[in-house]
């Protein structure tokens, strides 16, 4: 059974239009006219419990609004929404502890306060026993490598440890269903690291289903099979994130070392010249051509090397939000 249902779910606000001038300035205030901005219009999906899955879409695609409707943040103005169960809106206090959202940009501890004085006041929220407390902390503080510094004041953290800490305080009630809106934005590459680490440990431990939402695409590669495109507020791919590839890059990249530098007219007949430096050289070939052309290259070529590899994927995303079509 999903643990996550969206039927056509949309959300729309309605937006006062002003015409310029006097004229337009009475009219706006006795008589207004509304139009609709559609943020997220008719996205269908279900995710199952345990999964991990990317959710992705450029700058005002409509991430935000959806996760706020998935935790009952904000009504839907049309469609279905079930997270474990429950209707997210009407915010039952058994469905609180069932989820968490964490966004990267927000922060819920103190802060001038100890992190560990934050989390007595979350334990209180969700009813958690303070020997309970004791292990919990003690359990995620050693996955997330905060040891002795709950006991710092927030302002005092590095900006990976507040996160970490940030993390541990979302975590505490061990929530099914984990909302996370860019947990990783503003960290170093190390820290960086070190979230997605535990995001991938925390899940295999606790079955914990995740809907993530990145621009890191090392984010999603790392920790995600699935992924979901929106665009302009529609769905646009529901999928395993090798099937993305399949479907939006038609191509292959080919990268060859050479015995010896040869020129460019040498070499333009097996692809579209991407870089020729020295001995080195990467091909563009399309897909159905890929084997015909590597049995050229090494039949006549003296061929030092050569590897084979999908385009970058957040190049294949770039282009299918560019295109706008699936």
């Amino acid at each position: 059974m999903s643990i996550i249902v969206a039927a056509n779910l949309s959300k729309y606000y309605p937006v006062a239009i002003k015409e310029p001038g006097l004229r337009g300035t009475l009219t706006h205030f006795f008589r207004r006219i509304y139009r609709n901005i559609n943020a997220v219009q008719d996205v269908s999906f279900n995710i199952e419990p345990g999964e991990v899955v990317g959710f992705l879409g450029p700058n005002g695609a409509g991430k935000t609004t959806t996760l706020k409707m998935l935790t009952g943040l904000i009504h839907p103005s049309s469609g279905i929404v079930k997270v474990a169960g429950y209707n997210p809106f009407r915010r039952q206090e058994a469905f609180l502890q069932k989820i968490t959202l964490i966004m990267g940009q927000k922060q819920q501890l103190i802060w001038d306060l100890p992190a560990i004085d934050s989390l007595k006041i979350n334990a209180a929220v969700y009813n958690i026993s303070d020997k309970e407390l004791h292990r919990r902390v003690g359990e995620l503080t050693e996955m997330l490598s905060l040891e002795s510094k709950l006991t710092q004041p927030v302002r005092k953290l590095s900006l990976g440890e507040r996160m970490k800490a940030e993390l541990l305080a979302a975590l505490l009630h061990h929530p099914q269903v984990l909302f996370l809106d860019e947990p990783t934005l503003g960290l170093d590459v190390n820290a960086q690291v070190g979230v997605r680490d535990f995001l991938r440990e925390y899940n295999q431990l606790y079955q914990a289903t995740v809907l993530l939402t990145s621009h890191y695409m090392a984010d999603i590669t790392a920790l995600c099979q699935r992924v979901i495109l929106i665009f302009q507020g529609k769905l646009m791919y529901d999928g395993r994130l090798d099937g993305l590839l399949e479907n939006f890059a038609p191509y292959r990249e080919i990268y060859v070392e050479l015995s010896q530098a040869l020129p460019a007219e040498q070499l333009m007949s097996y692809g579209d010249i991407q870089l020729l430096e020295g001995r080195a050289v990467r091909f563009i070939v399309q897909r159905e051509a890929l084997t015909h052309t590597v049995s050229q290259i090494l039949a006549d070529l003296d061929v030092i090397d050569l590897t084979v590899t999908e385009p970058p994927v957040e190049e294949v995303i770039g282009r299918v939000f560019k295109s706008g079509v699936v």
